[in-house]
């Protein structure tokens, strides 16, 4: 009780950076809980210094390729030194193979990066079903900022010391929900998605800790738990996008009806480029990066993977 009330009474002022639909879910949640909250897009009337001259929590949900740019952008506008960062963007930059929290990390090197994530649909949110979601920061007075701004009895937040696993579970599912919409399209049955989605953790576990984040993090809300949802629900881009590809779409005619950005497409070609500089494994997601690079069908993405050479489960 004290921590809701104390929402009420020390209202932030927080800016959200990208108005479609996550970051309007993630505004409305704030502004629920009694905090002054502007939604701001290219589009929109106000300006970026307008909006950002008292602000004490800046949240960036704009998708990945706008990433950079907004940070500059940012960057060149005074802000209090206490101003925190959240992330709550999925994806990889091409360019440079970095997560969003790197990126405003290295534009804002003396502010504190929190990065939300979780099992989060944005269009359940705003139907106000329950969700809960995971706010990481190697600050953990910042990450509990943010966890009371967001929480309320309808989306539960939870803390998280590991901000790269965190992120990386977000990001490399989408990956896996573009094979698991492929599977459901070409009906293979409950088994072979099982096998797929439970395959696919333990890809992202490898991947994830090739750049130091922590196993036990992906068996979380913002790895196993993001990848239930985005591999189990049509209401996932990224799955859609698998799903139609099995239908017999092209990948530009699906990405051209598409609402929004499926930023699996775009994830799964940058770790193709950190699996050949690393010499990571990666079966599934160098399949799927095969079929939106129109190499394969999907049947044949299956029978590679069916026929890849028999294994233990786990090393030893």
């Amino acid at each position: 009780m004290t921590n809701r009330k104390s929402k009420i009474e020390n209202p932030k002022s927080v800016v959200i950076l990208g108005a479609g639909a996550w970051g309007t879910a993630l505004a409305n949640l704030a502004q629920i809980n009694g905090h002054q909250v502007c939604l701001w897009s290219r589009q929109g009337s106000q300006t970026l210094e307008t909006v950002l001259s008292d602000a004490e929590i800046i949240l960036s949900a704009i998708s990945m390729k706008g990433v950079s740019s907004v940070a500059a952008l940012v960057k060149s506008f005074p802000l209090s030194p206490e101003t925190i960062f959240v992330t709550a963007t999925k994806g990889l930059e091409p360019q440079t193979t970095s997560t969003p929290s790197q990126i405003w990390q290295t534009e804002f090197p003396h502010h504190p990066i929190v990065v939300l994530s979780g099992p989060n649909l944005s269009q359940e949110i705003e139907q106000e079903l329950p969700a809960a979601t995971v706010v990481a920061s190697k600050n953990m007075a910042a990450a509990q900022m943010v966890q009371l701004v967001f929480s309320s009895n309808r989306f539960r937040v939870y803390t998280n010391p590991d901000p790269v696993g965190v992120e990386l579970g977000g990001t490399i599912k989408n990956v896996i929900a573009i094979a698991a919409g492929v599977c459901d399209g070409l009906h293979l049955g409950t088994n072979a998605k099982a096998a797929l989605v439970t395959r696919g953790l333990t890809e992202m576990v490898r991947i994830g800790n090739i750049f130091g984040a922590k196993t036990e993090t992906f068996y979380g809300l913002s790895g196993l738990g993001d990848l239930l949802a985005t591999c189990n629900s049509p209401l996932s881009r990224n799955y859609q996008v698998g799903y139609q590809l099995a239908s017999g779409k092209t990948l530009i005619e699906i990405l051209a009806a598409l609402p929004g950005t499926a930023e699996g497409v775009n994830t799964c070609r940058v770790l193709m480029q950190i699996s050949q500089q690393q010499n990571i494994p990666i079966p599934i997601t160098e399949q799927v990066y095969r079929l939106l690079e129109a190499e394969v069908t999907p049947q044949e993405a299956l029978d590679e993977l069916m026929l890849r050479d028999i294994k233990p489960e786990y090393n030893q």
